[in-house]
């Protein structure tokens, strides 16, 4: 290898060394800082080639991308007292890359400790203005929004912008779960008795009144019975007045044979009576004087 050469080599590793300390690639997910001397110069959010002065200023890549911080679970105090181990998950994004390292230093993942400061104190001031029923039912929206507006406020001042703070999970603390569920059981019970009671007294209430029609429809129809009744032996005695008055002989005639008929109609009718004895004259003599 000639001198030449030698120094060809040379000169392609000092243009090369010096390309590669002036250019560099910023890509669709990044944004970049140009610092020179621990100064901001500029902010490159362009994806492409850039360039900056080699030996003097250097570049910090950050992600702008949506980012998400899990806080692990946390011990929380409710408004009702009540005791709520929650775990939640942040999403946030760099929207300013120059406030973000002013107040953050070069280390992107130094703000996850801040962040996680910020949400935890938010989680406990909300929660703590809210009973468990709110966290669990469909309120629970509301109390996320107004959390994730106090977080994106202050982390504004990061250069951080807050997509959303969710609570994953909402665990009561063991010691207390045994407690709570006796006390649930024993609100359903007192609701079950409660209504075991109610229902016993409608029922009891449905049979006073049952037993009181019926008491008011048996009385009525005794008494119309009693009225009917009345009104036919009425008749009847005026039907047996009338066929009396017109022909009284005819009448005892037939009456009488009624009688035969009531007594001898089973055939198995014995009698002990005097020669002398009235009832049995029809039998003895033909009688007289029917049809005149």
């Amino acid at each position: 290898m000639n001198r030449l050469s030698i120094i060809g080599i040379a000169v392609l590793a000092v243009l090369g060394f010096f390309l590669n300390a002036t250019l560099f690639t910023v890509t669709q997910t990044q944004q970049a800082l140009v610092v020179q001397f621990g100064d901001v110069v500029r902010t490159v959010e362009t994806p492409g080639l850039h360039a900056k002065l080699p030996l003097v200023q250097n570049v910090i890549l950050l992600d702008k991308r949506l980012l998400t911080v899990e806080l692990p679970g946390e011990e929380v105090i409710l408004g009702d007292q009540r005791r709520l181990i929650v775990d939640s998950v942040t999403i946030f994004r760099i929207t300013d890359p120059l406030r973000f390292y002013q107040a953050v230093g070069p280390a992107p993942d130094a703000i996850r400790g801040r962040l996680n400061s910020i949400v935890t104190s938010s989680l406990r001031r909300v929660l703590g203005n809210n009973k468990l029923l709110d966290v669990l039912s469909a309120d629970r929206e509301r109390i996320m929004t107004t959390i994730r507006q106090l977080v994106n406020g202050e982390m504004q001042a990061f250069g951080i912008t807050i997509a959303d703070v969710r609570i994953r999970r909402a665990d009561l603390p063991q010691e207390n779960t045994q407690a709570i569920l006796s006390r649930m059981q024993s609100e359903r019970q007192r609701v079950a008795a409660q209504a075991r009671a109610e229902g016993a007294e409608a029922s009891q209430r449905i049979r006073a009144d049952a037993e009181r029609e019926r008491t008011v429809l048996v009385a009525d129809a005794r008494a119309k019975a009693d009225e009917l009744r009345g009104e036919g032996e009425a008749e009847a005695t005026g039907i047996y007045a009338a066929a009396f008055g017109r022909d009284p002989a005819f009448f005892s005639f037939w009456r009488t044979l009624q009688g035969y008929r009531t007594v001898f109609g089973t055939g198995n009718t014995k009698m002990v009576v005097t020669p002398d004895n009235d009832y049995l004259h029809l039998l003895q003599a033909p009688p007289q004087g029917l049809g005149q």
